[in-house]
């Protein structure tokens, strides 16, 4: 429990945050990988380079000090990163690491209007927070072992490959130990860990579990141009390449509903269209948006099943259409429906302020991010 004092200097740099918190949080991956590059091999280095991990970061620091008085408020956002962490390895030593180096940082960029109550302040503020973290995270490693689960990583290899649209491929990924796998619930990930010629570190990415059996799991991937590293990895590898696979992982899974009404874009189709399978009854709607036909994976498939369902199913091609307006949303809701939405930060932002002008309840809106979860 955090003494009114502390709580106090640390709601007074909220101002501060909001001005140079991305220029803190720049600062501390940038020393913290100087000292400790082998922690490379769990972050995700074009998130890095892109700054999505610093943003995210920052945020997650604002929100902390918003909700200094009650980080209770913050549990639903602490899991799904906790989720993250757990499917990455994160371990409870790597804690103390961190808060030297955010430390070091917000001395380093506020000079000397860090005093020591400040910093003072968010030692004890970071100590609290990392406590909660890492029990949360302890809960999730046993409840993965408890599911016939790992801790960490193990061998898997790629045993088929199956084109879903001109840029995503299917890939079925079975275990080399040949054990049956934990059960699924649909949305989840997994984590994938590979080493790549000519990358200095292992390279780590999560992919939506489109489908799974008790002997494999599928994950269907977009050929990312360019920066894809590990996509691209993937597309090219011969059947029979073993991969690093953790225990599925993630909270952003499907809950029966009288009314479901799944918008998806791109890439964000896979945990969608892996909840739509698990739908059984009930009113059902699917947007899918993506820039073309050619390139929008799993569309006959969801297709058939909305059908089957007696659904509404609806495709938004911006290459000829534009994009997602909030009438075309409003023409699928109902008052009780409840919305999964997944897909690039730009469009979930339009979506869900859609979502919100249409007076849809937070608790009736569920969203995942591709990547670290960026505040809206």
């Amino acid at each position: 429990m955090l003494q009114q004092q502390t709580i106090d200097t640390i709601k007074a740099t909220i101002p501060v945050l909001e001005q140079h918190g991305v220029t803190i949080t720049k600062t501390f991956y940038s020393n913290l990988f100087n000292a400790h590059p082998a922690l490379f091999h769990i972050f995700n280095r074009t998130n890095q380079q892109k700054g999505r991990q610093q943003t995210a970061l920052a945020n997650t620091v604002y929100a902390a000090a918003v909700h200094i008085e009650n980080l209770e408020a913050l549990l639903p956002a602490v899991l799904k990163i906790a989720h993250k962490h757990r499917s990455l390895g994160v371990l409870p030593e790597h804690y103390p690491i961190v808060g030297e180096f955010l430390l070091g940082a917000i001395k380093e960029v506020l000079h000397e209007a860090a005093t020591d109550d400040i910093l003072n302040a968010w030692a004890q503020a970071y100590g609290v927070i990392a406590d909660i973290f890492i029990s949360v995270e302890e809960d999730l490693y046993q409840q993965a072992e408890a599911n016939n689960g790992w801790r960490f990583f193990k061998p898997f290899e790629i045993a088929a490959k199956v084109a879903q649209s001109d840029v995503a491929t299917t890939f079925t990924l079975t275990p080399v130990d040949g054990q049956t796998l934990p059960a699924v619930r649909a949305g989840q990930y997994v984590s994938l860990r590979t080493a790549i010629p000519g990358e200095p570190f292992l390279c780590n990415r999560q992919y939506t579990i489109t489908h799974a059996t008790a002997n494999a799991y599928e994950i269907t991937v977009k050929r990312e141009e360019g920066d894809g590293v590990v996509s691209n990895y993937l597309h090219d590898a011969p059947i029979g390449t073993t991969v690093d696979i953790s225990v599925p992982a993630g909270d952003f899974v499907y809950e029966a509903a009288p009314s479901t009404l799944f918008i998806s874009g791109g890439i964000g189709v896979t945990p969608l269209h892996a909840m739509l399978q698990q739908v059984t009854t009930g009113d059902v709607a699917f947007i899918q948006c993506a820039r073309n036909a050619q390139v929008a994976a799993f569309s006959e498939q969801i297709a058939a099943k909305v059908e089957a369902l007696g659904g509404m199913y609806k495709t938004i091609y911006s290459d000829t259409e534009g994009y997602i307006t909030k009438e075309q949303i409003e023409a699928l809701l109902t008052a009780d429906t409840h919305v999964y939405v997944c897909g690039p930060t730009p469009f979930m932002e339009a979506v869900h302020n859609a979502l919100t002008q249409l007076h849809v309840d937070a608790s009736r809106i569920h969203v995942e991010f591709f990547g670290p979860a960026i505040a809206m």
